[in-house]
């Protein structure tokens, strides 16, 4: 007969049988953790009626037990294995839930839920994972420049604290970049912290860029799985300065002009464009077979005309990548002859020309004392009011701040020339004398008066206008009058006289007395005539009233006497 076997030590064996052995009947679970996170594990077995106890475990890599946690169905107490690594970090729950908080990588292990009754223990496995969100991949140790043509190393992209690891991908202009012999190398280095446990990736991206590349942004990406299946953080842009040679040379002038003129500074630039652009040039100017070494800009001052030409630039070690530019260095001379001041006589010829001389056709316009003229001067015979200030102007509408001016200050002189007018008042008691004088310089006028008479007013002049001006005097002569108009200036003294004779208004005056005396006596004769004539009437009037008054029966008589009177009124 068999011994007895204790409950006690039956419960060890079947603790001991359960460690090594897995009970058939639930599979495989699993619990997915973010690192630092809590870590909760369900017990997933149903609870007996006769449940004594229950214990979580976890197993080694080498298959070994070790205990964690364990509570009493019957004292309803909790105790905690001393596991340094789990030490405050578990919670066991009344359902046998085992929660452990600060999720770490090392905590990825196959643990069990083990339900002990007095006959029999129930487990349920469950395996965790611990995931780690890696940092935001970026770009690092980046090239200063990509030369193009050449394979160079564009930069690491690095990406740190991960779990598990992920994967590093470049992209150009959003596209995946994968590689290619010669023109794409990527290499992928991962690392793993010791303590931490953790994942740094890194991929170097070698990159033979071309000029196509000038602005295109470079990014980097990390795949990673978390708890939730895999996910993808991308690196900000990067944008790389792409060096490349120079092709082509162009030169230009500064500052932009639509057009030089003589005296203006000029600065030629000459620019290549590559990248960098080139700093030195060769500068050829016309005219001199041998180039100056120069910076990028290259100024000639105080142009003459003799500059116009082709400039020239290249490079210093290829000078036979070069550019030109025609620059025409535009000029005007101006010659007006005669000019400054000039003194002619009245009457002389007096040829004047205005030559010019530019570059390309130019407008000309005269000017008279600051009125345009229509045409330029022209004098075959030279009058006072020739005289005056003549400016030739000249000017290329197409080049600003080209013009030329010169002047003629034309004097005409003459001797003083005499015309004396006499013009008589209507009532004949003044007479005007006037003195017209013409010449230049202005001549000064002087009257003489020989012969007594009242002068009426003093002598009043007009403008002088032209070479001309007069003098006018009245006077009223009580005898022959002599009057002399001198004029005088500094080429010649003229004079000229004018006889006043007095008899004229004499004459004049007893005339008109002889026609009011005349007047006079008319009309004196004509009143007398008139009185006699009314005397007469009235008489015959009064005889022929008494000879009807003595016979008014004898008709004979009356009708002699009506004729009588009228033979007498006629």
């Amino acid at each position: 007969m068999a011994a007895k076997v204790s409950p006690s030590c039956r419960l060890v064996f079947c603790l001991l049988i359960s460690a090594a052995v897995l009970r058939p009947g639930l599979g495989w679970y699993t619990v997915n953790s973010a690192y630092g996170d809590t870590i909760v594990m369900p017990c997933r077995l149903d609870v007996p009626q006769n449940l004594m106890f229950g214990k979580w475990k976890y197993e080694k890599p080498d298959g070994s037990p070790v205990f964690i946690a364990f509570r009493s169905s019957t004292k309803k107490s909790v105790q905690y294995d001393d596991v340094p690594e789990y030490k405050d970090r578990l919670s066991l729950s009344e359902n046998y839930t085992l929660s452990i908080n600060n999720a770490k990588i090392s905590d990825e292990k196959r643990f069990v839920c083990m339900l002990v009754t007095e006959d029999n223990v129930f487990e349920a496995p469950t395996l965790v994972k611990v995931f780690k969100q890696p940092s935001k991949p970026e770009i690092v140790n980046k090239a200063p420049y990509l030369e193009t043509e050449k394979l160079q190393k564009l930069g690491d992209c690095i990406s740190r604290d991960s779990y598990p690891d992920g994967n590093i991908t470049w992209y150009r202009n959003g596209k995946v970049l994968q590689p290619l012999l010669g023109e794409v190398a990527i290499l992928l280095k991962n690392e793993i912290d010791p303590v931490t446990q953790l994942y740094t990736m890194t991929s170097s991206l070698e990159y033979k860029t071309t000029k196509a590349d000038i602005h295109m942004p470079f990014t980097c990406s990390v795949t990673y799985y978390g708890p939730s299946g895999q996910k993808t953080i991308h690196s900000e842009q990067t944008v790389f300065d792409i060096y490349y040679p120079t092709e082509q040379v162009t030169i230009q002038v500064l500052p932009p002009k639509t057009a030089i003129k003589e005296g203006d500074n000029i600065t030629l630039q000459c620019l290549g464009n590559g990248n960098p652009p080139p700093e030195e040039f060769m500068f050829y100017l016309p005219g001199q077979p041998e180039g100056i070494r120069s910076s990028n800009t290259y100024t000639l001052t105080d142009v003459r005309r003799n500059a116009t030409g082709d400039y020239k630039c290249s490079l210093i070690d290829q000078k036979s990548m070069i550019a030109s530019t025609a620059i025409t260095v535009h000029y005007l001379d101006l010659s007006l002859n005669p000019s400054g001041e000039v003194t002619k006589q009245i009457g002389d010829a007096l040829p004047v020309s205005c030559t010019i001389s530019a570059s390309r056709n130019a407008t000309v316009v005269w000017m008279k004392d600051n009125i345009r003229l229509r045409s330029s001067p022209s004098f075959s015979s030279l009058h006072y009011q020739d005289a005056g200030n003549y400016v030739c102007e000249t000017a290329l509408q197409e080049v600003e701040g080209l013009k030329k001016r010169e002047s003629l200050t034309l004097i005409v002189e003459g001797k003083p020339q005499i015309k004396m007018t006499k013009k008589t008042d209507p009532s004949g008691l003044s007479k005007t004398i006037i003195c017209h004088v013409e010449g230049f310089p202005k001549p000064a006028i002087q009257w003489t008066i020989t012969g007594s008479g009242s002068v009426i007013n003093q002598t009043e002049e007009s403008p002088y206008i032209n070479g001309r001006y007069y003098s006018k005097i009245i006077i009223s002569p009580e005898e022959n009058v002599t009057l002399t108009c001198t004029a005088e200036n500094q080429l010649e003294r003229t004079v000229n006289s004018l006889n006043v004779s007095a008899n004229e208004n004499r004459e004049k005056v007893n005339d008109q007395a002889k026609l009011i005396v005349g007047i006079v006596v008319g009309l004196l004769l004509a009143a007398l005539v008139a009185g006699v004539v009314y005397w007469l009437y009235m008489k015959k009037s009064k005889t022929a009233s008494k000879h009807v008054n003595k016979d008014l029966g004898n008709m004979e008589e009356n009708k002699k006497l009506e004729e009588n009177n009228h033979k007498t009124e006629a």
